[in-house]
């Protein structure tokens, strides 16, 4: 999953994208406001992780120019600033989440996981598909009940399509989901994956739409 950082504090700034990183997600990091809003023009980001205090273009500016654009990307805010009108200013502006520096990776993952919920309609933690489920916490997929082992970039992959049933992925916005900037991707990369999925899932679960991508289709 893509994720953008925009956090100006080095030390804190890799800390967090190492620890995501190992979570699975694709990290772009950024350090300056300006910088951050070109990039999110740009590119294709499912949650950003903002802080307020960063240069060129403080937090709430990049924010408000974000959802100016109608963009509805999760954006969860992280801050020093700790009073009650600051947090009411950041969740009026338009963030959907808003955590207090110091805070514990942990729980700044399992905000992330809930959001990618609300985000996509989903209630409970778990995504399931006719007998095929997906817990993004546990990192576990299972097929009536019994664990299926997939790589990371599978259970990417497999997450994004369950999150988006319905919808047509196309191959380069797995690609842009699954991989952070600077990182080589050959040009067969997501078919393999596909392709490792339905050995292990079946052919029944993903399905190909000719010419336009991969979908998982609504259940009936």
């Amino acid at each position: 999953m893509r994720l953008l950082l925009v956090e100006d504090d080095p030390i804190l700034g890799d800390g967090l994208q190492a620890g995501l990183s190992i979570e699975g997600y694709a990290v772009d990091w950024i350090k300056d406001g300006i910088q951050a809003n070109e990039a999110l023009k740009s590119h294709n980001y499912e949650l950003v992780v903002l802080d307020l205090g960063i240069p060129g273009m403080d937090g709430l500016r990049v924010l408000d120019a974000l959802r100016k654009r109608k963009d509805h990307v999760a954006v969860l805010i992280l801050t020093a600033r700790d009073t009650v009108n600051d947090r009411v200013l950041g969740l009026d502006s338009g963030a959907d989440d808003f955590v207090v520096k110091p805070f514990d990776l942990n729980e700044i993952c399992a905000r992330l996981r809930a959001l990618v919920r609300r985000n996509s309609g989903q209630a409970t933690p778990c995504f399931e598909y006719k007998g095929l489920s997906l817990d993004p916490a546990a990192h576990q997929v299972k097929l009536h009940g019994i664990s299926v082992d997939v790589s990371n970039k599978e259970f990417e992959i497999l997450s994004f399509l369950m999150q988006n049933q319905g919808k047509v992925a196309s191959r380069a916005r797995l690609e842009e989901t699954l991989y952070a900037w600077n990182t080589e991707v050959e040009s067969n990369t997501v078919e393999v994956h596909i392709h490792h999925l339905r050995k292990k899932l079946g052919p029944n679960y993903i399905r190909t739409v000719r010419g336009v991508g991969y979908i998982i289709d609504e259940e009936d």
